[in-house]
């Protein structure tokens, strides 16, 4: 399951630099799948679908940071624990029932962006 932050942000910035795979960004910025991981150019996502690497993808909110879905890997592979929600100090970074994957997807996520 992805982690979401939700509209009770406060953009106090602690999050983003806390992410592995760069799958936090502020508020208006658009994200790549580039960003902070070994992907570039014409990629093929893991769910079969075809993406330029290094186009901006559509912001998720214009009010508060957020999470890029397809980037998140509750930080498995790298941490024990989510380190947005370790950090956050208003508890607004949480599971997003909405996106849910399992451990082995999401190792494979991780090995996919960053070997």
């Amino acid at each position: 399951m992805a982690i979401k932050i939700t509209d009770d942000c406060i953009n106090c910035e602690a999050c983003e630099p806390e992410c592995p795979n760069n799958a936090i960004y502020s508020p208006d910025e658009a994200w790549k799948y580039s960003d902070g991981t070994n992907l570039s150019g014409n990629i093929k996502l893991p769910n079969g679908k075809s993406a330029d690497a290094d186009k901006d993808n559509d912001m998720v909110s214009d009010e508060f940071f957020y999470i890029a879905t397809d980037k998140c890997t509750e930080c498995i592979g790298f941490h024990e624990e989510p380190q947005c929600a370790a950090v956050c100090p208003v508890d607004c970074c949480v599971p997003d029932e909405d996106n849910v994957e399992s451990e082995e997807s999401l190792l494979k996520k991780k090995d996919w962006m960053h070997n």
